[in-house]
């Protein structure tokens, strides 16, 4: 064969030689394996304690918050926003109510237009939800302070 077949080869040839010792000091020993069985896993063995001692911020369900903020609740899940979790717009539970005593609310425009934004996509289930146009409505102030997000409908006008 020619030597322009070769090369092209070569190439190919250098490019996986030098891929497999990048890998040889990049990836650690015991990623992957696991025991004598040779079963791979796309984690490390030898963290999984750190894993099983990380704690989680976010507490997952709204059944957490219904104790303390029922009348919230209550008229949530009664609303289109029931699918929603409360730490998707109030951030994470952690160890509420000690600490911090109070979640900070992001009442950014950016939250309700993350769901509100027209998009002129038949195909999509977005189109069921009420959107707006954020550059004509309202454009200089937050949602919040005209609309109630735990009632989200006409009457939850404030």
């Amino acid at each position: 064969m020619k030597n322009y077949v070769f090369r092209p080869l070569y190439v190919i040839i250098g490019l996986v030689i030098a891929v497999l010792i990048f890998r040889e000091f990049y990836v650690p020993k015991d990623f992957g394996t696991h025991g004598e069985s040779y079963m791979y896993g796309w984690h490390r063995k030898g963290n999984e304690e750190e894993w099983k001692a990380f704690k989680v911020k976010y507490r997952f369900d709204n059944e957490y918050c219904k104790d303390c903020h029922s009348d919230k609740y209550e008229s949530l899940m009664q609303a289109p926003h029931a699918i929603i979790k409360c730490e998707n717009c109030h951030g994470p539970a952690l160890d509420h109510p000690s600490d911090p005593p109070k979640l900070v609310v992001d009442k950014g425009r950016g939250l309700c237009l993350r769901c509100h934004s027209s998009l002129p996509y038949p195909q999509s289930d977005r189109i069921n939800i009420r959107g707006i146009d954020p550059d004509k409505h309202n454009p200089d102030m937050e949602c919040s302070m005209c609309h109630n997000p735990h009632k989200p409908s006409l009457e939850g006008l404030k």
